[in-house]
């Protein structure tokens, strides 16, 4: 059986992951998984649904179920559930808030597990997310943990959000993210960590071509001691 490459790229929020992620994918001519424009997506598929996110009503079943019925397709760069395109929608910080809230659900990130894992296809994947190299892809070949500092993860959030003509306050961002990472690190099933065999980067001194470059450097060293 051939073994089909993965790089998982796990971290916290606005940490860089996604553009690390992309880019490496685009060079090395991978797929690329967000994991979390998935769970996005299941956020947005209960709002769709009429139901609350907040509310007491709403079962842990509920929302796996919802979930698990999502129709959702990945066109180009373009992410469709059902026949709405909902690239802009799950990118705003509301959604990412709600996706962070019920992605401490057991139920869900069950129900979520087999939808990722078909994204390991030929000739390799880039995956990232909170937990590719600890579950998703425990068997990943290369996993790192990219990281940065909450302050710096608030700045780089404002400047991609003002760029888009979004307006933002970085003192309501960076709580955001510090409210995140709690909820990241604290849930009981699939924490925010970094396992044993993982590859530390903190991102706060780099640009975006660093980050790059630091992960590739251990991809190239990776597959050099493979040989």
């Amino acid at each position: 059986m051939i073994s089909i490459p993965v790089i998982a790229i796990d971290g916290p929020a606005a940490s860089g992951k996604g553009a690390v992620a992309q880019a490496i994918a685009e060079q090395l001519g991978f797929h690329y998984l967000d994991s979390g424009a998935i769970y996005r997506a299941a956020a947005l598929a209960v709002i769709h649904a009429g139901e609350n996110i907040d509310s007491p009503d709403l079962s842990e079943a509920e929302i796996a179920a919802i979930a698990s019925g999502m129709h959702l397709s990945f066109k180009s760069n373009e992410i469709w559930l059902s026949n709405q395109n909902i690239t802009d929608a799950i990118r705003t910080e509301a959604c990412g808030n709600n996706a962070s809230k019920i992605a401490v659900l057991p139920r869900l990130r069950q129900a979520l597990l087999q939808l990722q894992r078909n994204f390991r296809r030929t000739p390799g994947l880039v995956a990232e997310g909170r937990d590719m190299g600890t579950v998703v892809f425990p068997d990943a070949g290369l996993k790192i943990y990219l990281t940065a500092s909450a302050p710096v993860r608030a700045e780089r959030r404002y400047k991609q959000l003002m760029e888009k003509g979004i307006n933002a306050n970085i003192r309501d961002l960076l709580n955001e993210i510090e409210q995140r990472d709690a909820r990241d690190l604290g849930r009981s099933v699939a924490p925010l960590r970094s396992g044993n065999d993982t590859i530390t980067i903190d991102s706060t001194p780099l640009d975006l071509a660093q980050s790059i470059e630091a992960v590739l450097k251990f991809h190239q060293k990776n597959a050099v001691n493979k040989m």
